[in-house]
């Protein structure tokens, strides 16, 4: 993939999210992805924070839009390149603080293999 390429799947990603359109946001996942994050370890101990699959991913977000309804990010940086992007964003939840956040997607063959996410 070329860095514009990942450019747009970030673009596509944020915009599916935003949306709550999880069918849309794990079809940019391969059907093997890991997912970490400081969230999913606090609230699923068990797991260590990482999510493996497309199941797990789908499930993880529908529970989130669930429980946040308004829950949506803001994009504030984007860079890419052939392999990974490296999000940044403000994290807008109900009743809670603007929360910026980090977020590196690994990227091979058009799909998002991996993510990491990162914040306080």
């Amino acid at each position: 993939m070329s860095a514009s390429e990942n450019f747009s799947l970030a673009r596509a990603w944020l915009k599916a999210f935003n949306a709550h359109d999880v069918t849309a946001l794990v079809s940019l996942y391969a059907e093997d992805a890991t997912h970490t994050s400081p969230k999913i370890r606090v609230l699923h101990p068990e797991t260590g924070g990482r999510l493996v699959g497309r199941p797990a991913l789908e499930r993880w977000w529908r529970d989130a839009i669930a429980r946040l309804p308004g829950l949506r990010y803001e994009e504030t940086a984007l860079t890419a390149d052939g392999d990974r992007v490296f999000m940044e964003y403000l994290r807008h939840a109900p009743n809670e603080a603007p929360l910026p956040v980090a977020e590196v997607l690994e990227v091979k063959g058009g799909r998002i293999v991996a993510s990491r996410v990162y914040h306080g």
